[in-house]
């Protein structure tokens, strides 16, 4: 009789599965009547599944013993790393979920699946950043992606979401196919689909024996599956037109979650299995890395709807994470984990903002149409310029120092080029990101929009712009969390 794995390192992922299953017979029970249940159902499945998530975040809390905790025949690793990138996912997906609460009635899309895939999609996150196997990373990734595509299409009455919803399950099956195939090169060249024996095969005293072409392909293949999922220049084709097509609360969750599991995987890939080959692979994250800063700062100059503008600002801060992963130091991972860290509070109180742009009770996303809004709506006016002027990376806000510790490690390592690159995207970036600035505060105000805004949004709205205010201030327990993370990976 085979022996039961050790349960307590996936107690959050076992945790989050069994309450997702529960909740969805929960709502398909409730929902029995008309639009009124099926609103009722919609909300008590959203609350209970914060709840779920918060706990979840408990656990994830709890279960980390500091040390490196692997199970399920190995393909599960519960270490340092993957409980920082858990907490970040968790926090996301939880705002998220109150974010979107009050959107989802008001546009007549309240139903109680979308918590359901939020849940479900937050489940395959946390699998990922947990993966020390090649086929549990697809696993944990095809789990994500499946009901991202379902959510990015969740306004189905309109042409628009149903479009961003398409176009992103065609790409995004290009791009597993792709991440499938490289695995099955890697693993017809090395024989295991397993990180610890494939990082022992090309360190220690094998760092200097050949490597077969066809490994190379398959890391090759790997890493252009995992830069769609990030969206990372060449592969961001599908990011404009899913940011303006899904609803506003999706794009917010696409602009993070997602994005900070994706970017753990590529770090937890490349530096650990691919470690010893970072000669193979650092030319292509540095090219990668560049494109991405640069396209997303030039590109964006010109949208004019503001959920298009975000899309574009996301590909050139994936751009400047990618340096840290570039550089393949601890403290460029350190860099890129204080970097994420400090982003999603920066993007979810932008995304609460452009939640609050309703006239005459439907929603608006022109950048033109937050003209005056300091007049209309000072404390959101306020709140949209700490926010702009931190993902500008305005000292001493919190943006500035997500950059300053991504560009040190460049620096520190030579990558000189790198570091300029970065710092001329930023400067470019500041113009869009001032330019909202200056239709908030000197445009006329013509036609004000709607208020009062809701609760949940005032709450997100005003969390995000303490943390970015006051990061300076306590920049410690963010600091020695990734710290404590980056040595984990390289020391495990």
């Amino acid at each position: 009789m085979s022996e039961v794995p050790n349960l307590v390192p996936a107690l959050p992922e076992i945790f989050l599965a069994f309450i997702a299953m529960a909740l969805l017979m929960l709502g398909v029970f409730q929902k029995v009547g008309g639009k009124d249940d099926e609103l009722r159902a919609a909300q008590l499945v959203t609350k209970l599944g914060i709840i779920a998530l918060v706990l979840a975040l408990v656990l994830v809390a709890t279960t980390v013993s500091g040390g490196v905790m692997v199970t399920f025949g190995g393909m599960f690793i519960n270490d340092p790393f993957a409980v920082y990138f858990k907490v970040l996912i968790l926090i996301a997906s939880c705002l998220t979920l109150v974010m979107s609460r009050d959107f989802m009635e008001q546009q007549g899309i309240a139903r109680f699946e979308y918590a359901i895939l939020v849940l479900f999609a937050t489940l395959g996150m946390l699998m990922m950043v947990s993966a020390n196997n090649l086929m549990s990373l697809y696993v944990g990734l095809e789990m994500q992606s499946l009901s991202l595509y379902v959510i990015a299409s969740f306004h189905r009455d309109d042409a628009r979401s149903t479009e961003a919803g398409l176009k992103y399950f065609v790409l995004g099956a290009v791009a597993s196919g792709m991440l499938l195939y490289g695995s099955s090169l890697v693993y017809g060249f090395s024989g295991t689909t397993d990180f610890g024996i494939l990082a022992a095969m090309f360190t220690g005293d094998n760092a200097g024996t050949h490597v077969p072409v066809g490994l190379i392909v398959g890391i090759v293949f790997i890493l252009a599956g995992l830069s769609f999922k990030v969206s990372a220049v060449p592969f961001h084709m599908w990011t404009p037109d899913v940011y303006e097509g899904a609803p506003t609360p999706v794009t917010a969750f696409f602009s993070v979650a997602p994005k900070i599991a994706a970017l753990a995987l590529f770090l937890r890939v490349m530096i650990g299995p691919f470690g010893g080959l970072i000669d193979q692979w650092q030319q292509i994250i540095i090219a990668i890395s560049i494109a991405s800063m640069v396209l997303g700062a030039f590109a964006a100059i010109n949208q004019k709807n503001i959920k298009r503008l975000m899309a574009y600002s996301s590909i050139g801060h994936v751009g400047y994470a990618l340096i840290g992963l570039a550089v393949g130091t601890e403290s460029g991972v350190r860099g890129v984990m204080i970097y994420l860290g400090i982003y999603i509070f920066m993007n979810l109180g932008v995304f609460a903002c452009i939640l609050t742009m309703r006239r005459g009770g439907r929603m608006v996303e022109n950048i033109d149409d937050l003209a005056g809004m300091s007049k209309s709506h000072p404390m959101v006016a306020a709140a949209l310029t700490v926010l702009m002027f931190s993902m500008a990376g305005i000292p001493p806000l919190a943006g500035f120092f997500g950059k300053l510790y991504i560009f040190l490690p460049a620096i520190e390592a030579g990558f000189y080029g790198l570091a300029v690159v970065g710092v001329l995207s930023s400067v470019v970036g500041g113009f869009y990101y001032i330019r909202i600035i200056k239709v908030v505060y000197f445009d006329p105000l013509t036609d004000p929009l709607d208020k009062p805004i809701s609760r949940d949004l005032a709450a997100v709205l005003v969390g995000t712009s303490i943390f970015v205010l006051l990061f300076f201030i306590f920049p410690g327990p963010l600091l020695d969390a990734a710290s404590i993370a980056a040595a984990s990976l390289f020391n495990g």
